[in-house]
């Protein structure tokens, strides 16, 4: 997946400056992602080696999102309303909590460079 070799990049390109990439895998589109957290986590790190850190399975959309998600979508929606699409919607935090963009789940990586420099420079 391009996106998990992009978001590397992205971490190592950021890290020492402070930038962090949460990673919650989600089984809610299509069933991408079927596996326990431990094969899910194997699988990313083996076939794409990332390191930043990667957290339980969770859910996005419905009456089991999390509550991190209700509050990512409710402060930037989408281009089609708040939910999340598909896998891979990304959201730009800054250092003070505020949501200062929100990607989408066909937004490559590199795309996201530019926003990311800006952030770190603030």
């Amino acid at each position: 997946m391009p996106q998990y070799d992009g978001l590397q990049d992205l971490y190592e390109k950021y890290q020492d400056r402070g930038f962090e990439i949460l990673d919650f895998p989600c089984n809610q589109f299509l069933g991408q992602a079927p596996g326990s957290e431990d094969e899910i986590h194997s699988f990313c790190t083996g076939r794409y080696g990332i390191t930043f850190p990667q957290f339980a399975k969770i859910e996005v959309n419905g009456k089991k999102a999390e509550p991190l998600y209700n509050y990512l979508k409710s402060q930037m929606g989408g281009k089609f309303g708040s939910a999340i699409k598909w896998n891979f919607t990304k959201f730009l935090v800054s250092r003070d909590g505020r949501i200062l963009k929100r990607f989408a789940p066909t937004d490559a990586p590199g795309k996201i460079d530019q926003h990311v420099e800006k952030a770190l420079a603030n």
